[in-house]
């Protein structure tokens, strides 16, 4: 029924289970409405109501759904991917970053579309250079395209800082998995899970800690 498919309360309301049959089924599913709920008031409260509202929570929830398909499956949709790179664009031509400066996002079409190619370019050419290597592919393209997506969204500048945040929780996770299993170093990473956590933390601070770092680089 529709009214068993309201985001959160339909979950608690119904105890988890389904009305008709009693199956059971995941609290994941209200804990990642919780999760989008929680990111969209976040937004509310720095953006207010407005059209640019509408796109950066489009891309938050997109950002959502990216991470939990590619923990599941390992897959970054370009369903997902490609029509976050065309919004991205829509937020640089819209300036956004000006506009909300307490938000780390893209401001100028030209802007989003640097971070775009920066964005795909470092993943296709870490992916050339291990593939030289080692013979195979080490990244999938999956996640160039997600990167291309984070670029346009948030500009060329916020690429590097993801990509490094990125690197080192996915670094972390990688090691602890490894030490587990006994893949070694062909132990798999969902690595667009842990873009996606990157991108949360710099849209939302990476103003505030870039200006705390340079006040410590400049007294």
């Amino acid at each position: 029924k529709p009214w068993d498919n309201i985001p959160i309360l339909s979950w608690l309301l119904l105890r988890g289970r389904c009305r008709a049959c009693g199956a059971s089924f995941s609290s994941r599913y209200m804990l990642v409405e919780l999760a989008n709920a929680l990111f969209y008031l976040a937004l509310f409260v720095r953006m207010g109501v407005s059209p640019g509202f509408l796109l950066v929570a489009a891309t938050i929830s997109m950002t959502i759904v990216l991470i939990f398909i590619d923990l599941d499956i390992q897959i970054l949709p370009d369903a997902v991917d490609l029509p976050g790179i065309a919004i991205g664009i829509a937020i640089g031509a819209l300036h956004l970053g000006l506009l909300y400066p307490l938000l780390f996002l893209s401001n100028g079409w030209f802007d989003s579309l640097a971070g775009a190619a920066i964005g795909a370019g470092i993943i296709y050419s870490i992916n050339l250079l291990y593939r030289a290597v080692r013979g195979i592919d080490g990244m999938g393209m999956g996640d160039a395209k997600m990167l291309a997506m984070i670029g346009a969204v948030m500009g060329w500048q916020a690429v590097l800082p993801v990509l490094f945040l990125a690197s080192m929780t996915g670094a972390i996770f990688g090691v602890a998995m490894m030490a587990r299993g006994t893949k070694g170093w062909q132990t798999q990473i969902p690595f667009g899970v842990f873009l996606g956590l990157a991108v949360f933390v710099v849209l939302f601070f990476g103003t505030t800690l870039g200006a705390w770092y340079l006040g410590l680089l400049v007294p």
